[in-house]
């Protein structure tokens, strides 16, 4: 009988050693996989903040927020990043200058969330009225190319207004001073101008002149060579947040816990949130993959954004073809996974 229960009690230690190792082993197999964001207060965030993302993946997600899209660039041709947003703009400036990425899904395109501010008082009351003021944005941003976008359609050469290259949290100081007329920018930098401002032009009626602005998310071609499988689970998740939302915008409310968590995981208040998303279009996975987006649209678009970037001296080459740089092969899996 002792020797049973010593046996039981042995054969006991053993199972949870082993429980202990397995554990153990796992834990130390997660991979930590750094992913930039700019934080905007969109679906995704409520996926990120809730860990579903590490859920669905296996990675420890680190999330690193960035500024602008020249900080992700720089961070993404240094190796230490893998998987990033990058808006359309600061897209085409990569590709151009040939850092090793390929888009692998659309986040988001870009509507009135990205907007040409000007001040009250200003006497800006059109777009020819921004001749001799002082307007700020972020160069190499997806605003900047709407900005240009603006100028361009209404016959303005840039030279005849002070184009200035400010941060948000710049630009929000600036326009406190005094300092500037008018600035494109995105939330929450925008949120907080338009108290004591109105909006002129948003990028969504910039994207109806020609000029479509969008944020993708990228990766690292090698990386995602080998993390396949994982890629197809993160766009799956990506894609079903984004689905709750379109199935029905209106039940996002300050009171809804999804859109208290978008908040909580950005900064933004849950009463800003609602207004914010309102200003973005999310495309159900099927979608992007047609002709006007992953299916060629995307690379079109990169090669006329690089052009007018070309046309005003902010980079030097443009590439003939840049369909090299987006990939259908993800959100195909992962449609073909869903069905």
């Amino acid at each position: 009988m002792k020797s049973t229960k010593i046996f039981s009690t042995i054969t006991g230690i053993a199972a949870l050693a082993s429980l202990a190792v397995f554990s153990f082993a796992n834990c130390q197999a997660a991979e930590t996989i750094t992913i930039g964001t700019y934080n905007d207060p969109v679906p995704m965030q409520a996926a990120a903040h809730e860990g579903k993302f590490s859920k669905a993946t296996g990675w420890k997600v680190d999330w690193r927020k960035f500024d602008s899209g020249s900080e992700a660039i720089a961070a993404l041709a240094s190796g230490d990043l893998k998987i990033t947003e990058l808006g359309s703009t600061p897209l085409a400036i990569a590709a151009s200058q040939g850092v090793n990425l390929e888009v692998f899904m659309v986040d988001y395109v870009i509507g009135k969330s990205e907007s040409l501010i000007v001040r009250n008082g200003s006497g800006i009351k059109k777009i020819s009225d921004l001749k001799g003021k002082k307007v700020a944005v972020p160069f190499g941003s997806t605003s900047d190319f709407s900005l240009r976008g603006t100028l361009k359609h209404a016959n303005i050469d840039p030279r005849d207004l002070t184009i200035l290259n400010m941060q948000p949290d710049q630009i929000v100081a600036a326009w406190k001073q005094g300092y500037i007329d008018a600035a494109f920018v995105w939330p929450p930098a925008q949120s907080e101008i338009l108290k004591t401002g109105k909006r002129l032009v948003g990028a969504d009626q910039v994207a109806d002149w020609g000029y479509p602005t969008f944020n993708v998310l990228v990766v690292n071609k090698q990386f995602a060579e080998s993390h396949k499988k994982e890629l197809v689970a993160f766009i799956k998740e990506l894609g079903k947040v984004n689905h709750e939302y379109l199935a029905d915008p209106s039940s996002w409310t300050p009171e809804n816990p999804v859109v208290k968590a978008v908040a909580a995981q950005t900064g933004a208040t849950p009463a800003q949130v609602p207004e914010v998303i309102g200003g973005y279009k999310f495309l159900p996975l099927k979608t992007q993959l047609k002709d006007a987006w992953l299916g060629g649209g995307i690379a079109k678009a990169m090669k006329s954004t690089a052009k007018l970037l070309k046309s005003e001296g902010l980079i030097y080459s443009v590439s003939d073809d840049y369909s090299k740089f987006v990939t259908t092969e993800y959100v195909k899996a992962a449609v073909s996974q869903a069905q």
